[in-house]
């Protein structure tokens, strides 16, 4: 019969600190393989929470919003100059700096905005009663019914 160690010596071998304690994962922690993905802990669900590995629908989900986020961007300019105009301030003060910029700052204000709900995915908004990672979903939608639009305009200009 083996003797297990005493709950004390288990213990004892913590640093003391408590990882959970942050609010903001550590910079080191993102870049160090590990193997969490969902909340382990009744007390955690609570807070906000970060992991390190997400599921392949969510991955999915972010790679087809950066791609309509991209056919939005080429279909705008594409109706721009074809006698349209760009309605969002913020993207029509980046039209005067040309196309590429216009581009760029689209794309990175996106892939920004993922990265966001991306370390925000498990919290849940009271107000609205709904989990961050939900919000994926509804930014899809919107993305879909404006390049749908978009798609409609075109095809109005070239038949």
């Amino acid at each position: 019969m083996t003797k297990h160690p005493k709950k004390s010596s288990y213990f004892d071998r913590r640093s003391g600190k408590d990882r959970r304690k942050h609010k903001i994962p550590e910079i080191k922690s993102l870049f160090i393989y590990k193997r969490r993905k969902k909340i382990r802990r009744q007390d955690d669900k609570n807070n906000i929470s970060y992991f390190d590995q997400y599921s392949s629908t969510l991955f999915g989900a972010i790679i087809f919003f950066l791609l309509l986020n991209i056919i939005d961007a080429l279909l705008t300019l594409f109706l721009l100059g074809h006698g349209a105009s760009e309605i969002n301030p913020v993207m029509a003060y980046f039209l005067n700096f040309g196309p590429l910029t216009f581009m760029s700052v689209k794309y990175l204000l996106a892939s920004y905005s993922v990265i966001i709900l991306l370390i925000f995915n498990n919290v849940f908004l009271g107000r609205i009663k709904i989990y961050t990672r939900s919000l994926f979903s509804y930014a899809i939608g919107v993305f879909m019914l404006v390049v749908s639009w978009e798609l409609f305009l075109t095809f109005r200009i070239v038949f």
